[in-house]
């Protein structure tokens, strides 16, 4: 069976079902929306316990601690990326105007007192750095769903799409950064100096990209001094830690894709040909640490399980959207894609959460899992249907 073919039942299925239930889902760090949370009396460790209890349980417990799925903006502006790919490859104005709806949705859901747009989750999330309250933005999301809006500005030309595109670039301006010797770091969050490789080299992606339509100079210098930054502490093996502290020393596949995609957008919208060795090294290291031969991704370097759904969606887009560098990226994309599809996604159309070495956790999220490999698929469709068809 064509590959192709594969991929545009699996693309209906889940899109169908995205559809089909509203945009509505579970995310993974919703557990704090549950009635348990007033039982943790504000304390942030029994907070903790209770969101990571709900995150990584074999099965969805949810239901029965009162937490409703609800609306993501991650998962729309994925949906709404991947809206912009189906209608660049087929011209149906049915994907325009779904994209169209997500972001319209996505401009009336920006994040309330802060400078032009940004995004961040819905709820109150609790890690090792501390309490994000709901609806604070951070440069993750607002530079993945601003990069959705820039495509749509590509693909339809309207304007109104570039003002938001403008409105991202002075958000990310906005946030604290890191200054060193070798580059500066944008923070992760906007109250406080938090330095991620992921969030910071997905900025200045956003911001290098912003700048080919915004033609504003401070955008390129900022994306040059936080890629440096970045660049600068890449590991010898071609790895980053997920972070430069030593509680976040370790190194993932889905935040190291999140890395190689910054990074390329950045050279594609720079033309600063000096970081490439270090798009080589990294890509090098990723294709040879977090794949098996049957292309089940890993979630860290140095072991296989869990087996995510978010590594997959990662490492299909960050690999057929390498392929242009290394050609043989298009292959493993591809491996991956038909060992997810076979193995992780329901024949209701959404894909599971997790598998373990004993049981599957098959709760399905609504951006990480059914966005993300939604816009992961179209990427590789619309590489495979430039002419580079594997079977």
């Amino acid at each position: 069976m064509a590959i192709e073919y594969v991929l545009e039942r699996s693309i209906g299925s889940v899109a169908a079902w995205v559809e089909e239930n509203d945009y509505k889902g579970y995310d993974p760090g919703d557990g704090l929306t549950s009635f348990f949370r007033p039982l943790a009396f504000g304390n942030p460790l029994i907070e903790r316990v209770l969101l990571q209890f709900v995150w990584k349980a074999p099965v969805n417990v949810r239901p029965f601690i009162g937490i409703r799925p609800s609306d993501s903006t991650k998962g729309r502006g994925y949906m709404a990326a991947g809206y912009c790919i189906l209608h660049r490859l087929t011209g149906e104005s049915s994907h325009k105007d779904k994209a169209v709806a997500c972001l319209n949705w996505l401009v009336a859901n920006s994040a309330k007192d802060h400078v032009g747009f940004a995004w961040g989750n819905h709820f109150d999330f609790v890690t090792r750095r501390g309490c994000l309250p709901a609806g604070t933005p951070i440069v993750v999301w607002t530079a993945l769903i601003g990069l959705a809006f820039l495509a749509a500005y590509e693909e339809t030309n309207d304007d109104r799409w570039l003002e938001v595109v403008r409105g991202v670039s002075l958000w990310i301006l906005s946030v604290p950064r890191e200054k060193t010797a070798t580059g500066t770091c944008l923070s992760y969050v906007p109250f406080a100096q938090s330095s991620i490789h992921n969030s910071n080299m997905l900025g200045a992606a956003m911001l290098a990209s912003a700048r080919q339509r915004l033609r504003d100079p401070e955008l390129l210098n900022v994306a040059k001094s936080a890629m440096l930054y970045s660049c600068a502490r890449q590991r010898e093996d071609g790895s980053w830690w997920y972070g430069e502290e030593l509680k976040y020393h370790w190194i993932d596949g889905f935040h190291t894709g999140y890395n190689l995609d910054g990074l390329k957008r950045y050279i594609n919208a720079s033309g600063d040909e000096t970081l490439r060795p270090h798009l080589r090294r990294g890509l090098a290291y990723f294709k040879n640490v977090f794949f098996k031969d049957d292309g089940r991704p890993c979630y860290y370097h140095n072991r296989l399980y869990p087996i995510d759904i978010q590594c997959a969606a990662q490492a299909i887009e960050t690999l057929a959207f390498c392929s242009s560098e290394d050609p043989s990226c298009l292959d493993l994309s591809v491996k991956v894609a038909k060992w997810t599809i076979d193995n992780m996604q329901d024949r209701a159309g959404f894909f599971y959460f997790r598998q373990y070495p004993l049981i599957k956790s098959k709760t399905p999220y609504i951006h990480w899992g059914q966005a993300t490999m939604f816009k992961a698929l179209v990427t590789l469709l619309e590489k495979l249907s430039n002419g580079e068809h594997r079977r």
